[in-house]
Protein backbone atom coordinates (compact mmCIF):
# COMPACT_ATOMS: atom_id res chain seq x y z
CA UNK A 1 0.00 0.00 0.00
CA UNK A 2 2.58 2.60 1.12
CA UNK A 3 4.62 2.28 -1.94
CA UNK A 4 1.93 2.07 -4.23
CA UNK A 5 1.23 5.68 -2.84
CA UNK A 6 4.89 6.99 -3.14
CA UNK A 7 5.68 7.33 0.23
CA UNK A 8 9.06 5.48 2.29
CA UNK A 9 8.19 3.43 4.48
CA UNK A 10 10.03 0.95 7.48
CA UNK A 11 8.91 -1.92 9.51
CA UNK A 12 10.04 -3.04 13.15
CA UNK A 13 8.60 -6.52 14.79
CA UNK A 14 9.51 -9.73 15.37
CA UNK A 15 9.78 -12.54 13.39
CA UNK A 16 11.76 -16.27 13.27
CA UNK A 17 14.96 -17.60 12.01
CA UNK A 18 13.77 -19.70 9.84
CA UNK A 19 12.91 -20.03 5.87
CA UNK A 20 9.55 -17.56 5.50
CA UNK A 21 11.38 -15.12 7.47
CA UNK A 22 13.52 -15.06 4.25
CA UNK A 23 10.87 -14.81 1.99
CA UNK A 24 9.02 -11.75 4.17
CA UNK A 25 12.76 -10.12 4.19
CA UNK A 26 12.70 -10.66 0.20
CA UNK A 27 9.45 -9.43 -0.49
CA UNK A 28 10.10 -6.14 1.77
CA UNK A 29 13.43 -5.45 -0.15
CA UNK A 30 11.82 -5.82 -3.59
CA UNK A 31 9.29 -2.95 -2.77
CA UNK A 32 12.39 -0.65 -1.15
CA UNK A 33 11.30 -1.16 2.37
CA UNK A 34 13.73 -1.32 5.41
CA UNK A 35 14.22 -4.70 7.35
CA UNK A 36 16.62 -3.27 9.88
CA UNK A 37 14.23 -2.75 12.20
CA UNK A 38 13.26 -6.61 12.49
CA UNK A 39 14.85 -8.27 14.83
CA UNK A 40 14.86 -12.78 14.61
CA UNK A 41 14.10 -14.79 17.34
CA UNK A 42 14.04 -18.09 18.09
CA UNK A 43 10.19 -18.57 17.56
CA UNK A 44 8.55 -18.97 14.35
CA UNK A 45 7.51 -16.20 11.47
CA UNK A 46 4.19 -15.77 11.98
CA UNK A 47 2.48 -17.66 8.88
CA UNK A 48 -1.21 -17.79 7.92
CA UNK A 49 -2.10 -20.50 5.68
CA UNK A 50 -5.58 -20.17 4.08
CA UNK A 51 -7.68 -22.44 3.05
CA UNK A 52 -10.50 -21.46 -0.22
CA UNK A 53 -13.39 -23.07 -1.89
CA UNK A 54 -15.32 -20.90 -4.40
CA UNK A 55 -13.32 -17.62 -3.79
CA UNK A 56 -14.70 -18.25 -0.27
CA UNK A 57 -11.93 -18.40 2.70
CA UNK A 58 -13.05 -21.74 4.35
CA UNK A 59 -10.42 -22.22 7.17
CA UNK A 60 -7.70 -20.31 8.00
CA UNK A 61 -4.50 -22.37 9.88
CA UNK A 62 -2.02 -20.07 11.81
CA UNK A 63 1.75 -21.33 12.73
CA UNK A 64 2.73 -18.66 14.86
CA UNK A 65 4.30 -18.36 18.96
CA UNK A 66 1.57 -15.49 20.82
CA UNK A 67 3.99 -15.23 23.82
CA UNK A 68 5.58 -12.04 25.14
CA UNK A 69 8.49 -11.17 23.43
CA UNK A 70 12.06 -11.39 25.20
CA UNK A 71 13.96 -8.41 26.59
CA UNK A 72 16.58 -8.63 23.75
CA UNK A 73 13.54 -8.19 21.24
CA UNK A 74 11.72 -5.23 22.99
CA UNK A 75 14.93 -3.33 23.12
CA UNK A 76 16.03 -3.92 19.52
CA UNK A 77 12.52 -2.79 18.64
CA UNK A 78 12.26 0.29 20.93
CA UNK A 79 15.85 1.54 19.73
CA UNK A 80 14.87 1.30 16.52
CA UNK A 81 11.98 3.59 16.69
CA UNK A 82 13.62 5.77 18.67
CA UNK A 83 16.65 6.14 17.12
CA UNK A 84 15.21 6.59 14.11
CA UNK A 85 11.72 8.62 15.00
CA UNK A 86 13.02 12.14 13.74
CA UNK A 87 12.33 10.18 10.51
CA UNK A 88 8.88 9.71 10.79
CA UNK A 89 5.87 11.75 10.08
CA UNK A 90 3.24 8.84 11.48
CA UNK A 91 3.65 5.54 12.88
CA UNK A 92 1.34 2.84 12.39
CA UNK A 93 0.81 0.11 15.67
CA UNK A 94 -0.82 -3.07 14.06
CA UNK A 95 -1.85 -4.84 17.30
CA UNK A 96 -2.78 -8.23 16.29
CA UNK A 97 -1.75 -9.67 20.08
CA UNK A 98 1.18 -11.60 18.84
CA UNK A 99 3.31 -10.66 21.78
CA UNK A 100 5.50 -7.81 20.18
CA UNK A 101 2.54 -5.10 21.18
CA UNK A 102 2.97 -4.40 24.97
CA UNK A 103 1.14 -1.59 27.07
CA UNK A 104 5.25 -0.28 28.08
CA UNK A 105 6.22 -0.27 24.77
CA UNK A 106 2.63 1.88 23.52
CA UNK A 107 3.40 4.37 26.49
CA UNK A 108 7.41 4.82 25.13
CA UNK A 109 5.59 6.36 21.75
CA UNK A 110 3.28 8.37 23.70
CA UNK A 111 5.73 9.85 25.96
CA UNK A 112 8.42 9.88 22.99
CA UNK A 113 5.52 12.37 21.17
CA UNK A 114 4.84 14.63 23.75
CA UNK A 115 5.24 18.27 22.52
CA UNK A 116 5.66 17.21 18.80
CA UNK A 117 3.74 16.69 16.21
CA UNK A 118 3.62 12.54 15.48
CA UNK A 119 0.68 10.52 14.12
CA UNK A 120 0.54 7.55 16.25
CA UNK A 121 -2.59 5.16 14.76
CA UNK A 122 -3.42 2.08 15.75
CA UNK A 123 -5.09 -0.90 14.56
CA UNK A 124 -6.77 -2.10 18.25
CA UNK A 125 -7.14 -5.47 19.49
CA UNK A 126 -10.10 -6.36 21.67
CA UNK A 127 -8.14 -7.48 25.53
CA UNK A 128 -5.65 -4.03 24.64
CA UNK A 129 -7.89 -1.41 24.34
CA UNK A 130 -6.38 0.22 27.67
CA UNK A 131 -2.77 0.05 26.23
CA UNK A 132 -4.13 2.93 23.83
CA UNK A 133 -3.95 6.18 26.07
CA UNK A 134 -3.44 9.10 24.19
CA UNK A 135 -2.59 8.08 20.42
CA UNK A 136 -3.59 9.84 17.68
CA UNK A 137 -6.55 7.57 15.79
CA UNK A 138 -7.40 3.93 16.24
CA UNK A 139 -9.28 2.14 14.09
CA UNK A 140 -12.11 -0.82 15.51
CA UNK A 141 -14.52 -2.69 13.66
CA UNK A 142 -17.59 -2.16 15.31
CA UNK A 143 -17.11 -5.82 17.33
CA UNK A 144 -13.85 -4.24 18.75
CA UNK A 145 -15.47 -0.61 19.67
CA UNK A 146 -18.40 -2.52 21.34
CA UNK A 147 -15.99 -4.76 23.18
CA UNK A 148 -13.49 -1.64 23.83
CA UNK A 149 -16.17 0.41 24.86
CA UNK A 150 -18.38 -1.77 26.71
CA UNK A 151 -21.68 -0.48 25.32
CA UNK A 152 -23.83 -2.76 22.60
CA UNK A 153 -24.16 -1.23 19.46
CA UNK A 154 -27.33 -1.79 17.87
CA UNK A 155 -28.15 1.46 16.02
CA UNK A 156 -27.09 4.88 15.30
CA UNK A 157 -27.26 6.30 18.62
CA UNK A 158 -25.49 3.59 20.75
CA UNK A 159 -23.01 3.71 17.93
CA UNK A 160 -22.33 7.43 18.52
CA UNK A 161 -22.54 6.26 22.29
CA UNK A 162 -19.60 3.81 22.05
CA UNK A 163 -17.45 6.03 19.64
CA UNK A 164 -17.58 9.16 21.67
CA UNK A 165 -16.89 7.02 25.28
CA UNK A 166 -13.75 5.53 23.38
CA UNK A 167 -12.41 9.15 22.33
CA UNK A 168 -13.32 10.03 25.79
CA UNK A 169 -12.27 7.27 28.15
CA UNK A 170 -9.08 6.49 26.24
CA UNK A 171 -7.94 10.31 25.56
CA UNK A 172 -7.32 9.63 22.03
CA UNK A 173 -7.70 12.70 19.25
CA UNK A 174 -9.50 10.40 17.11
CA UNK A 175 -11.34 7.31 16.61
CA UNK A 176 -12.60 5.42 13.47
CA UNK A 177 -15.38 2.58 13.70
CA UNK A 178 -15.41 0.51 10.38
CA UNK A 179 -18.84 -1.07 10.02
CA UNK A 180 -18.65 -3.31 6.78
CA UNK A 181 -20.84 -2.67 4.08
CA UNK A 182 -22.26 -0.12 6.38
CA UNK A 183 -19.29 2.19 5.98
CA UNK A 184 -17.28 3.91 8.97
CA UNK A 185 -17.73 6.31 11.58
CA UNK A 186 -15.37 9.04 12.76
CA UNK A 187 -15.25 10.50 15.72
CA UNK A 188 -13.10 13.49 16.63
CA UNK A 189 -13.61 16.56 19.21
CA UNK A 190 -17.33 16.78 19.16
CA UNK A 191 -17.60 15.77 15.61
CA UNK A 192 -19.43 12.83 13.93
CA UNK A 193 -19.45 11.64 10.23
CA UNK A 194 -20.79 8.86 8.96
CA UNK A 195 -19.64 7.49 5.55
CA UNK A 196 -21.37 5.10 3.69
CA UNK A 197 -19.27 2.37 1.93
CA UNK A 198 -18.12 2.57 -1.56
CA UNK A 199 -17.63 -1.16 -2.15
CA UNK A 200 -19.37 -2.05 -5.59
CA UNK A 201 -18.51 -5.67 -4.69
CA UNK A 202 -17.44 -7.55 -1.31
CA UNK A 203 -15.30 -11.04 -2.14
CA UNK A 204 -12.56 -10.82 0.81
CA UNK A 205 -11.88 -8.39 3.50
CA UNK A 206 -8.92 -9.72 4.37
CA UNK A 207 -6.58 -6.67 4.61
CA UNK A 208 -9.66 -4.04 4.69
CA UNK A 209 -8.48 -3.08 8.04
CA UNK A 210 -4.74 -2.81 7.16
CA UNK A 211 -5.58 -0.80 4.16
CA UNK A 212 -7.93 1.54 6.00
CA UNK A 213 -5.35 2.57 8.93
CA UNK A 214 -2.39 2.61 6.33
CA UNK A 215 -4.73 5.07 3.87
CA UNK A 216 -5.94 7.50 6.94
CA UNK A 217 -2.80 7.78 8.42
CA UNK A 218 -0.58 9.28 5.06
CA UNK A 219 -3.14 10.80 3.99
CA UNK A 220 -3.29 12.79 7.25
CA UNK A 221 0.36 13.21 7.39
CA UNK A 222 0.52 14.45 3.86
CA UNK A 223 -2.13 17.11 4.67
CA UNK A 224 -5.58 15.74 4.45
CA UNK A 225 -8.17 16.86 7.09
CA UNK A 226 -9.21 13.96 9.12
CA UNK A 227 -12.70 13.69 6.97
CA UNK A 228 -10.61 13.66 4.07
CA UNK A 229 -8.75 11.00 5.13
CA UNK A 230 -11.63 9.26 6.02
CA UNK A 231 -13.51 9.45 2.94
CA UNK A 232 -9.68 8.36 0.80
CA UNK A 233 -9.40 5.42 3.64
CA UNK A 234 -12.91 4.59 2.82
CA UNK A 235 -12.85 4.07 -0.77
CA UNK A 236 -9.14 2.65 -0.69
CA UNK A 237 -10.63 -0.04 1.70
CA UNK A 238 -13.81 0.00 -0.99
CA UNK A 239 -11.35 -1.29 -3.39
CA UNK A 240 -9.42 -3.86 -1.95
CA UNK A 241 -12.18 -5.73 -1.26
CA UNK A 242 -13.08 -6.16 -3.97
CA UNK A 243 -10.23 -8.62 -4.96
CA UNK A 244 -9.94 -11.96 -3.41
CA UNK A 245 -7.27 -12.54 -1.17
CA UNK A 246 -5.16 -9.23 0.19
CA UNK A 247 -5.08 -6.89 -2.53
CA UNK A 248 -3.37 -2.99 -2.64
CA UNK A 249 -4.70 -0.50 -4.34
CA UNK A 250 -2.99 2.55 -6.39
CA UNK A 251 -3.32 6.29 -6.15
CA UNK A 252 -4.46 5.97 -9.59
CA UNK A 253 -7.55 3.46 -8.59
CA UNK A 254 -8.87 5.93 -5.56
CA UNK A 255 -8.79 8.90 -7.70
CA UNK A 256 -10.67 6.64 -9.97
CA UNK A 257 -13.21 6.43 -7.34
CA UNK A 258 -13.14 9.35 -5.78
CA UNK A 259 -13.91 11.37 -8.98
CA UNK A 260 -17.22 8.87 -9.66
CA UNK A 261 -18.30 9.61 -5.81
CA UNK A 262 -17.90 13.30 -6.80
CA UNK A 263 -21.44 12.48 -9.45
CA UNK A 264 -23.05 10.56 -6.21
CA UNK A 265 -23.72 13.08 -3.14
CA UNK A 266 -24.73 10.06 -1.50
CA UNK A 267 -21.12 8.08 -0.91
CA UNK A 268 -19.86 11.75 0.98
CA UNK A 269 -19.44 12.37 4.39
CA UNK A 270 -22.44 13.30 6.39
Amino acid sequence: MWFHWGASVTISGVAGDDYNEVVLSSLFKERGISTAGIYRDQRPTTTKSRVMAHGQQVVRFDKENRAAIGKSALKHITEYVGDNFDKFDGIIISDYKKGVITQGFIKFLVDKTAGEHKFISADPKVGHFQYYHGLSLITPNKKEAQDGSGIVIEDKQSLERAGKKLLKTLNLNTVLITRGDEGMSLFYETQVHHIPTVAKAVYDVTGAGDTVISAFTLAHVSGASLVESAVIANHAAGIVVGFVGTAVTTVDAVLSSLNDSLTNPDSIAR
